[in-house]
């Protein structure tokens, strides 16, 4: 399965982080041009020293100019040190907006299900954003000293030596074009290293993630070859890029170095000829050495490596971050349309589902009916494809064939704000965040009262956990200290709440008691809403209007009485369930467990806060 690419350009990604660092941008641009001070200065003070000073027979005069340059460059230290925070503001908000963008991207596309894995963004999360902090850090640093430090040069030479600076002209002018050329050359490498680091760690991300079946099938030698090979491309890719770069010492020949031989080999004329003094011989010597020339080679190094390789490394941060699924290959519906449907019944039509154009459809043209108030269970073995049903019934992800309809009205036509209030999906791993219990609570329905959130609150069973924590506006630091069963019982007195007319619990009760699982899906089911119950348990089942068995692509509708005789799948679950056997359970308990050994009670006997401490008493 492949992913369209949105045309997206790298730099863009440091347009925001930028801008709000306006200010340390500011703190370094008054810091670069006090660095630049004694470049500016430096050739022109020791022409002074040396022609009024030490030629002069002046030697205090001499030390004093010179006193003069050194005071200049203790100021740039302390410029220097002032601009080392400003650069650390800028490159740490470039680090957080540039993890952000790769992690909703890795998210987007894993919602999405463009891919069942994407082993390469390990590589951009850590890797390649790292790197592009710590060569931003490195390109403020050099790349202004290089722009001050080059006009300073040339200001200060123009001002002592005019015709030194003409002579200079020419191989500056050179250089700059030999820099274009190495450009040119140094992007298509700087770009293939950077795919081959990425099909690097792609392919030991794969092996490792595959490693049991690498080992079952005895396909060891296999997996190695084929990594080593990826390891060899690799290396042959870095040799080559860095072949390339080291054509950046003939910049820095060309452009410094040559115009200081040339000033080296005319001196003597210029001297006799009275064009220019000892002094001023020393100074442009000075202005090639000690301005031009580490520019130059801070500029072929900085732009020439660091710079082409962040702005590849962005390019490929955004490109890999924007990107969003190709139309049919199980990506979330993009909903453009406004259709905002009055009814709330959801019809699937010859759905056809899989998370690749390779694998084996979940669903394979399934048609299924869900009127307005039904309440309908799903059970089927451990990766038949319930979770990826519920996500196609709440729009969380587009089936490649057939239709979904809600309303009457299809998945792609609806107000995507409509449909988020009217379908809510409750998934197994329940999400408390840091705030108040009431925050978490109405979070769906910020106007509920404190009578609505009793009401709720009793209907659930949430009271004593309430009670427990400090009331509704006691503050939760650490959600994930209360236990499994405590989290879902939130989320789901918030679904409760919520005004959605479909839910769906997708494992959304596996860590309550049978009983408070009981009491939450007739909770539920007696507010006139349609209820979609993935269960983990038959008693779940037993208490839907419907029941959907899912089993290799294909469903079978009925209820509790009948199935058993008509689908094996649910008569050994059924059998299991009968049993009462503490270690046999139908095979889609597996996932999550009946209880948390070793928790204790926080409040009343039995889980009575709703969730199950201790080992579970089998299926129920």
């Amino acid at each position: 399965m492949t992913a369209k690419l949105v045309p997206a350009r790298g730099w863009s990604l440091l347009r925001d982080p930028f801008r709000r660092q306006r200010r340390a941008f500011g703190v370094l641009t008054g810091c670069s041009a006090v660095e630049a001070a004694p470049v500016l200065c430096s050739g022109w003070l020791l022409a002074q020293a040396i022609d009024q000073g030490f030629l002069a027979r002046q030697p205090t005069t001499g030390v004093c100019w010179l006193a003069a340059y050194a005071a200049a460059m203790l100021l740039a230290a302390y410029a220097t040190r002032l601009a080392v925070p400003a650069v650390a503001d800028v490159v740490e908000s470039v680090r957080d907006a540039l993890v952000t963008a790769v992690v909703r991207g890795s998210l987007r596309r894993a919602v999405q299900e463009v891919t069942e894995g994407d082993p390469a963004a390990v590589a951009r999360i850590t890797r390649q954003t790292e790197q592009a902090r710590q060569i931003t850090a490195g390109l403020l640093f050099t790349l202004r000293h290089v722009a001050f430090s080059t006009v300073a040069a040339v200001a200060g030479l123009l001002a002592l030596a005019p015709f030194a600076a003409l002579a200079a002209a020419p191989a500056l002018l050179a250089a700059a074009a030999l820099f274009a050329v190495l450009l040119r050359a140094l992007r298509p490498r700087q770009r293939a290293l950077l795919a081959a680091e990425e099909e690097v760690s792609a392919s030991v991300g794969a092996t490792l993630a595959g490693l049991r079946d690498v080992l079952a099938t005895g396909a060891v030698s296999r997996a190695t070859i084929d990594v080593e090979r990826r390891l060899a491309a690799h290396a042959t890719t870095a040799r080559r890029l860095a072949t390339t770069s080291a054509y950046g010492t003939l910049v820095v020949a060309v452009g410094a170095r040559l115009p200081l031989l040339l000033t080296i080999a005319l001196a003597p004329a210029l001297v006799r000829g009275g064009h220019l003094t000892p002094g001023e011989v020393v100074g442009t010597a000075t202005y090639l050495i000690s301005g031009l020339e580490p520019a130059l080679r801070v500029l072929v190094q900085s732009i020439g490596q660091m710079g082409l390789q962040l702005g590849t490394t962005l390019q490929r941060l955004a490109e890999r971050s924007a990107a969003t699924p190709a139309p049919g290959l199980g990506g979330a519906a993009t909903r453009t349309g406004m259709a905002k449907p009055e009814r709330s019944d959801i019809v699937l039509e010859r759905v056809t589902f899989a998370h690749g154009a390779h694998a084996d459809p979940l669903l394979r043209e399934v048609t299924v009916d869900i009127p307005a108030g039904d309440h309908l269970a799903i059970v089927g073995p451990s990766g038949a494809g319930k979770s990826t049903f519920a996500n196609v019934l709440a729009g969380l992800a587009a089936p490649q064939e057939g239709r979904v309809l809600l309303g009457g009205v299809p998945l792609g036509d609806v107000d995507d704000g409509w449909l988020r209030h009217t379908v809510a999906m409750v998934p197994q791993e329940s999400y408390v965040f840091a705030g108040t219990v009431r925050d978490n609570l109405v979070y769906l329905r910020p106007d509920a009262t404190d009578a609505d959130l009793d009401g709720a609150a009793g209907t659930l069973g949430l009271s004593p956990l309430v009670r427990r924590l400090g009331g509704y506006d006691a503050w939760l630091d650490d959600p994930s200290a209360l236990a499994a069963g405590e989290r879902q019982l939130i989320t789901l007195l918030r679904a409760y709440l919520s005004p959605a007319r479909v839910v769906i619990l997708d494992e959304a009760t596996c860590h309550l008691d049978p009983v408070r699982e009981e009491r939450v899906e007739r909770a539920f089911a007696g507010q006139g809403r349609t209820l979609v119950v993935i269960a983990h348990r038959i008693s779940s089942a037993a208490r839907a209007r419907r029941i959907m068995v899912l089993d290799n692509g294909s469903v079978l509708l009925g209820d509790h009485a009948s199935l058993p005789a008509r689908s094996p799948v649910y008569a050994e679950a059924v059998g299991l369930w009968s049993a009462r056997k503490e270690d046999r359970k139908p095979p889609w308990q597996a996932r999550c467990p009946e209880g948390i050994p070793g928790r204790v009670p926080v409040s009343g006997s039995g889980g009575g806060d709703g969730s199950t401490r201790g080992r579970g008493t089998g299926p129920s």
